[in-house]
């Protein structure tokens, strides 16, 4: 069976590593014939810091979707058409828009020292800060602060793109259209019912759609009505983790016996 994992709020908290507890119990899945896949709203160049390398060379989707990776190499992005964005440099200078914008690999950055998303940011230095005009194959757009967030949202509704609303954060996540987590796993082959699903977000709805068994940790309204599972978050998740995978580990294994 394949396990698919979404990153930050489900397998890694306040933007440290995933812990060497849930690292071993992906390990013990993998001793079992099961395959580990990470899928995340990060880059592939900011997906890895949080990863211990061993893990390197498995499967990931990175960017909600807009680019994938296998063997640690990026083998597929899926990049904004020119119309489209030409209509987005047309907004982000309208509403002088801060922005993070990822290529396949470098980015540019034009928001404050000290906006939240930077412990995010490339802390292994693996890229570089770039001039927009010097990315080539657009993949992601982040926009991180506007006078008019909300108008930047109106317009953006009416663009073939997807957008996910982080809330928290007051950003708006800004992908190519029909890009999304699912997209990205069928680029890796994974069909419907081949897989269960780990997340806590919105943006994890699409691939939530299409697994046989899906678990929402923490609880987001959106997510809930294609969840299999809830697990409450608090002080002791990673042992209620361990333990799910565990058990569905377990599961699945004795299915594929049969």
């Amino acid at each position: 069976m394949n396990f698919v994992f979404d990153l930050d709020g489900t397998i890694c908290f306040e933007g440290q590593p995933v812990s060497e507890h849930l690292l071993m119990a992906f390990e013990e899945l993998k001793a079992q014939g099961h395959e580990v896949i990470f899928a995340s709203a990060r880059p592939i160049r900011d997906l890895l810091p949080v990863l211990h390398e061993r893990f390197h060379h498995d499967k990931m989707v990175g960017g909600n979707g807009s680019m994938v990776a296998r063997e640690g190499k990026i083998m597929s992005t899926a990049c904004f058409d020119d119309r489209t964005l030409s209509d987005m440099m047309q907004l982000l200078e309208e509403h002088r828009l801060a922005y993070l914008i990822d290529s396949d690999w470098d980015y540019a950055y034009t928001g404050p020292a000290g906006h939240p998303i930077l412990k995010h940011l490339d802390p292994q230095k693996r890229a570089k800060n770039v001039a927009l005009g010097e990315l080539r194959h657009i993949v992601k757009i982040l926009l991180l602060t506007s006078k008019n967030m909300k108008k930047v949202e109106e317009q953006l509704g009416k663009m073939d793109v997807v957008v996910h609303v982080h809330a928290n954060e007051g950003v708006l996540d800004v992908s190519p259209r029909g890009v999304d987590k699912w997209s990205g796993l069928q680029q890796l082959g994974i069909k419907q019912g081949e897989y269960i699903a780990f997340g806590n977000d919105a943006n994890d709805i699409p691939m939530f759609k299409y697994a046989l068994y899906a678990v929402m940790v923490g609880h987001h309204p959106q997510l809930a009505p294609f969840s299999s599972e809830q697990l409450p978050l608090h002080d002791h998740i990673e042992h209620s983790l361990v333990q799910t995978l565990a058990e569905l580990g377990r599961v699945y294994s004795e299915k594929a016996m049969k």
